[in-house]
């Protein structure tokens, strides 16, 4: 009895896997890709529908994720980095895409929207953590912030993962004064952040990679989300792309803190703003007891920066909205392929 409760707390905030296998598997197994067609065009019309600055907002967030423009070179079918382009009949999942292994989540995330548009259409697709970007445009989860990265089109890919919010009911005033960090230590940037704040007064640091054999005494158990909410600070530093954190912490009555985001998803971590939605410390972590003693200090500007983090996660909990701005975000790229 008392595993099935450590289990089921340990899921509180968490999004229902089965829950989101269900959801798409009727979506997959029972309605009929042709009726998702036909809607297409009513769901795209309602744009018109919207007023002024409502339509400044959605233009603004599909030309965020897609930058593709009019090119008069071809685009290429495959190229040396992998990337291909494929028709839409496909996407499958378990297939084999720009050389990389189609998840169940990617595919659920992808066909969600994808349906809406017909199977011989070409799409490049690029499932998994991308910190690079494709020569062909392709879709992904993930891209670098820097660069010209039009190539990189966004979608909100393995979701049910990434965008976690939930509900705190503690005050900030009430949490400890300490920052908490628990991570799959691995990347050589999270182990230079535990080599220099291990054991530190104002850090609770916690590595939950097995594998990691150098310092077994960073090792701990993983712990709830509910565990994290006890302190006013929650480390968010990026893993193999984006924080994976980062989305529920900024629902919360904690702050967010990290250096400047070197990666972006349908999050949109690139138009986050140093010490407005998160504490920003400098790429070297040099400045952390710095940034925590003055934010201690200052409890008015920390609860300032949690409404500010609360009214930036809101844009994404309108569901209408991000179905639309997804198939305007699809609907662009290709119109922008068919010129090429």
């Amino acid at each position: 009895m008392s595993e099935l409760k450590q289990l089921i707390k340990s899921r509180k905030h968490k999004n229902s896997k089965l829950l989101y296998y269900i959801r798409n598997g009727f979506r997959w197994y029972c309605i009929p890709r042709f009726m998702s067609e036909i809607r297409r065009k009513k769901i795209l019309t309602s744009f018109e529908k919207l007023d002024m600055q409502e339509k400044r907002y959605v233009l603004n967030r599909v030309g965020y994720y897609n930058k593709l423009v009019e090119n008069n070179h071809p685009f290429p079918v495959e190229c040396c980095d992998g990337t291909e382009l494929v028709p839409l009949s496909r996407l499958k999942r378990g297939a084999t895409l720009s050389k990389r292994r189609v998840g169940s989540m990617y595919f659920f995330d992808t066909y969600e929207y994808i349906r809406y548009f017909k199977k011989d259409k070409l799409a490049s697709f690029l499932f998994g953590d991308i910190t690079f970007v494709p020569e062909v445009p392709s879709f992904v989860k993930s891209r670098p912030i820097e660069g010209n990265n039009s190539n990189s089109v966004l979608l909100n890919l393995d979701k049910n993962r990434h965008f976690t919010f939930i509900k705190d009911n503690r005050r900030f005033r009430e949490k400890r004064d300490m920052l908490i960090g628990r991570a799959f230590v691995d990347q050589p940037h999270r182990v230079r952040f535990w080599e220099m704040y291990f054991g530190h007064p104002m850090c609770d640091l916690g590595n939950i990679n097995k594998k990691l054999v150098s310092h077994p005494e960073w090792s701990v158990k993983p712990i709830t989300i509910d565990h994290h909410l006890d302190y006013k600070y929650i480390l968010c530093l990026e893993g193999n792309d984006v924080a994976t954190n980062l989305k529920w912490v900024m629902s919360s009555n904690s702050v967010a803190v990290m250096p400047s985001p070197v990666y972006e998803t349908w999050f949109m971590e690139g138009t986050l703003i140093p010490n407005y939605h998160y504490i920003e410390i400098k790429p070297d972590f040099s400045d952390l007891e710095e940034r925590l003693n003055y934010y201690t200090a200052h409890p008015e500007e920390c609860e300032q920066i949690i409404r500010n983090a609360h009214t930036y996660i809101k844009q994404f909990q309108n569901s209408k909205r991000e179905r639309l701005i997804h198939l305007m975000v699809i609907e662009k790229y290709f119109n922008i392929l068919k010129g090429n």
